[in-house]
């Protein structure tokens, strides 16, 4: 069915299309259709964080950044569903238009800007859900007008608020769409920060009775030094996970196309190299215990497969759902069991 809708989302403004999407999603959640729509994998438990996950394929943050679809979400068939980023306070985001798609490379540029209804909101919504099908992450950040000086008293915000219903939570100063926040990256800014956040963790831990993972998202775009400077902090620091990669501001996989001068995060097919190699880097550099979640340019069963190669426990997909369909998670979740069973498929039974 996504293949008879594509030329007409496509033929739609960007980001009117995102919300007509997101709605038809939801009404066949509700009608009970979501089946015509996808077929969803048979189990795959895997381990990471210290949580069972139902599969190893989740979604991205950014699609349903309020947290308005997650049951309709979950129905698609993912192991994991990771909502915002979401903001302390209510923002409107960038000038529109802010939302470009790339047919030709299977790319999307966007520049969003954490729009977002705030924390109170998503909380709200998270409250109504059901979550019957999987595991929910929750990506926080900061508002735009929040200096990086203050940015931990926004993280903090959102981390109390959104603990008790999170699975894991995801620390985004990776977008490129919120001026300066990828200079929290920079080691000296990064140790302040992930330091406080992990406190704050801990004694939330104890209040609440259960310990929740935080992860930390971290850019492509980062030359091989500030990787090596980012595992190491992130390593002593002893977070549960990283997530890599968010979008890229390269230009170069794109050039030529109409809409290769606009800013914003490139995402899609050509980011799959350069956010694979980040993932690798970090693989070698982390210690073992730090799981790593692969995405960006994930399109196909192999393309997850070789995010997994490249040493990640899990996968997230955004922009292949759009160009691919829901059928990607399916896909994805096939490949990666092939390749878990592969080994044993020629195995000597002992004597």
């Amino acid at each position: 069915m996504y293949s008879l809708a594509r030329p007409f989302l496509f033929s739609l403004d960007a980001e009117r299309a995102h919300g007509l999407g997101l709605s038809a999603l939801e009404l066949a959640y509700r009608t009970g259709t979501t089946p015509l729509v996808a077929r969803r994998p048979a189990p795959l438990p895997t381990n990471a964080f210290g949580l069972s996950f139902p599969n190893p394929v989740g979604l991205a943050a950014g699609l349903d950044k309020n947290g308005e679809h997650i049951d309709a979400l979950f129905a698609l068939g993912f192991g994991f569903v990771e909502i915002g980023t979401i903001t302390p306070r209510p923002q409107e985001g960038n000038p529109k238009p802010r939302l470009f798609r790339l047919p030709a490379h299977q790319a999307i540029i966007n520049r969003m800007g954490f729009n977002n209804q705030g924390v109170d909101a998503l909380v709200r919504n998270v409250e109504r859900t059901q979550r019957r099908n999987g595991l929910l992450g929750i990506n926080i950040g900061k508002n735009k007008d929040t200096p990086n000086e203050r940015a931990f008293d926004d993280y903090q915000h959102c981390l109390q608020k959104v603990y008790p219903l999170a699975d894991y939570i995801t620390v985004n100063i990776s977008s490129p769409n919120t001026a300066g926040l990828r200079e929290l990256q920079e080691e000296t800014a990064l140790r302040q920060l992930v330091s406080q956040l992990r406190e704050s963790q801990e004694a939330l831990a104890a209040r609440h009775g259960k310990r929740v993972p935080m992860l930390v998202k971290v850019a492509p775009d980062l030359s091989d030094r500030d990787i090596d400077a980012a595992a190491r902090v992130l390593g002593e620091l002893k977070v549960d996970g990283v997530i890599a990669t968010n979008t890229t501001v390269d230009r170069s996989a794109v050039a030529g196309d109409p809409h290769a001068g606009e800013a914003g995060g490139l995402s899609g097919a050509p980011l799959l190299g350069q956010s694979t190699l980040v993932l690798r880097r970090l693989r070698a550099r982390l210690p073992e215990s730090t799981p790593l979640i692969g995405v960006g340019g994930i399109q196909s069963g192999a393309d997850a497969v070789a995010k997994m190669a490249a040493g990640a426990a899990l996968v997230q997909c955004y922009s292949g759902l759009i160009f691919r369909g829901p059928a990607l998670v399916h896909d994805c979740v096939e490949a990666i069991r092939r390749r878990r069973e592969a080994p044993s498929r020629g195995a000597v039974a002992p004597l």
